[in-house]
């Protein structure tokens, strides 16, 4: 999969940098081993952070300013990392979908970094290139229905967006059957924490999904 980062997005966001995980993967309904995971992180998360620490959060400070840059309004529009650390730290679960999802989630909520998943065998054509979106551009979000990328950073493929930093789209969702994983770490402060990210991601998919962690890249 070749990942391509439009000029657009480089004079905006100079900083950013990508990690792809590429990984042939087995994914399940539950987990049990890993959710025992989740809850100890959880709780150990909760008694060191609050929802103003997010504030001290670079990959979500940096994500939010990259969303005023294109356009967005992060307020509006959250990041899903910053969703995710705001929901369990409002005391709230963590939401449960499938293996592959949560375990995603975990590292999204560990990092700060909002990050992207796809079953790779629905993505049109072999690139990727991140983008902003445009007005009136068609987007169905995960569980949200339309939604209105205008202004955000997008990941389009042959066809169209797929991924942004709030939702990724329908069309390439994680589902049951999927086999082989994209998933994309999105570092709009720079690559300093993607490689440990990026790890932490693969020894996830080794140890919950019957993966061998794939193959890792930077792209900028």
């Amino acid at each position: 999969m070749n990942i391509q980062v439009s000029e657009e997005i480089k004079k905006l966001c100079p900083r950013f940098c990508g990690l792809a995980v590429m990984a042939d993967v087995q994914n399940s309904p539950y987990c049990e081993p890993l959710w025992q995971e989740i809850d100890r992180f959880t709780q150990d998360y909760r008694a060191r952070y609050t929802t103003d620490s997010i504030k001290s959060m670079r990959p979500i400070q940096a994500t939010r300013e990259a969303y005023k840059l294109c356009g967005k309004d992060p307020s509006r529009y959250r990041p899903s990392a910053e969703a995710l650390c705001r929901r369990i730290l409002k005391g709230s679960p963590l939401y449960q979908i499938d293996t592959l999802v949560d375990l995603i989630n975990l590292v999204s909520i560990a990092s700060g970094y909002s990050i992207g998943g796809f079953d790779a065998d629905k993505i049109a054509g072999d690139t990727l290139t991140l983008g902003i979106g445009r007005a009136g551009e068609p987007y169905e979000g995960i569980g949200r229905g339309p939604l209105n990328i205008e202004g955000m950073p997008v990941y389009r493929d042959a066809e169209g967006g797929i991924g942004t930093p709030t939702s990724d789209n329908e069309r390439t969702k994680i589902s049951p059957d999927t086999m082989r994983l994209l998933a994309i770490i999105n570092g709009y402060s720079g690559e300093e924490g993607l490689l440990e990210a990026g790890r932490y991601m693969q020894d996830l998919l080794r140890r919950y999904a019957a993966s061998d962690g794939g193959e890792a890249w930077l792209f900028r």
